[in-house]
């Protein structure tokens, strides 16, 4: 079995004396896993940075067999935030939590997009805002739309929160994600609130019935905006 795409770098596991277990968020085949000979040499060490978007070649001998990757950098995206700890965190966060909720080998052309687009304003200054729509869309892609619309309501002032009840769960929503209004800016506590607002739908709804740990670097990036 062979084939070829680009994806993002989820994750990597040392494996062996110089080689690596890496997952990848492929553009047509969802997250893959593969082991990348040469890993550890300094040429590719480099550019397996989280987050990078890279060229893989695929090879296996068998479909239920772990197969080996062939690796090549298309963009570095990691490097460029390396003295940005909000958006580094980001960028960890959003490959941790795709690499514990995404099934294998399952395309999601959509919610790939999305991400590309997410990583492509990262240098905008209201990138936050991208990246809570992004995990807006992440509930939706991974099954679970929470149907904002049914709770839309006329708000004059973007900043105050609403009591909204979900599966008979309530949260504390962000009123400019309950508004029509598009938002171009946000204080601390609107950020706060729609990343908690998140982080609590996507526990309930994805890493509690999983029993999985929820990424500790999502966690770190809300409590840098408090």
């Amino acid at each position: 079995m062979n084939w070829q795409d680009e994806g993002f770098l989820l994750s990597k596991i040392k494996f062996r004396e110089n080689a690596n277990i890496i997952n990848v968020f492929s553009n047509t085949r969802g997250k893959v896993s593969g082991i990348v000979y040469g890993g550890s040499s300094r040429k590719i060490r480099n550019f397996l940075q989280i987050s990078n978007k890279i060229f893989i070649i695929y090879s296996s001998k068998a479909e239920n067999r772990l197969g080996y990757f062939k690796t090549e950098l298309v963009e570095a995206i990691s490097p460029k935030y390396f003295n940005d700890k909000k958006k580094t965190t980001a960028l960890l966060s959003s490959s941790s939590i795709l690499n514990l909720l995404l099934p294998e080998s399952q395309p999601y052309k959509k919610l790939y997009d999305a991400l590309d687009n997410l990583l492509k304003n990262f240098d905008k200054d209201d990138w936050i805002i991208h990246y809570i729509y992004w995990e807006l869309l992440l509930l939706k892609e991974l099954g679970f739309d929470p149907y904002l619309d049914q709770f839309f309501d006329n708000i004059s002032d973007n900043s105050i929160q609403k009591t909204i009840e979900i599966d008979n769960v309530r949260y504390q929503a962000p009123g400019f994600m309950l508004s029509k209004e598009k938002v171009e800016k946000l204080n601390t506590k609107q950020i706060t609130t729609a990343l908690s607002f998140t982080r609590n739908i996507l526990t309930n709804k994805f890493f509690l019935p999983n029993n999985l740990p929820f990424p500790k670097s999502r966690i770190i990036l809300e409590n840098y905006f408090i």
